[in-house]
């Protein structure tokens, strides 16, 4: 089956869907988990989407580029590589922020962003697969 190529348009939306999502549905879970007061764990949510989206499009344009200039595969275990250093550069942005916004300790916003990494797994996972069955059916109409 060949898939319609989405404009930058509709990858902004999905980016923004994804997210809206992310937040509404992450931040009452770690609020209640974190014993944390919702405005604030809805805050730092916001904080770290904003934090994701951007990182996203810098360090991707950098491995884009390395990869090129090195004329390397994308293997699976480049891929895997890929979302290690992806997720390590991530969380050395936001376990800092994490810790100072919600008064804890680095080890405790460790824990978090570990707890967060485990709720986006599988909600990626969902997300993407519900966004492409109600793209194929829009599309069909």
């Amino acid at each position: 089956m060949h898939e319609t190529p989405k404009s930058i348009t509709e990858r902004v939306f999905h980016a923004l869907l994804y997210e809206f999502f992310a937040i509404t549905l992450s931040t009452p879970l770690f609020a209640w988990l974190s014993g944390t007061e919702m405005m604030r764990m809805g805050t730092l949510n916001m904080m770290i989407s904003a934090i994701a989206l951007l990182w996203n499009m810098v360090f991707n344009a950098g491995y884009d580029r390395l990869i090129q200039r090195l004329q390397w595969q994308k293997t699976p275990a480049l891929r895997v590589a890929h979302g290690i250093a992806f997720e390590g550069g991530l969380g050395l942005l936001v376990i800092p922020l994490s810790a100072w916004w919600l008064h804890i300790s680095l080890y405790a916003a460790l824990v978090l962003d570990i707890g967060l990494l485990l709720f986006f797994m599988p909600y990626t996972v969902a997300f993407n697969w519900l966004y492409d069955i109600a793209r194929a059916r829009y599309l069909a109409k």
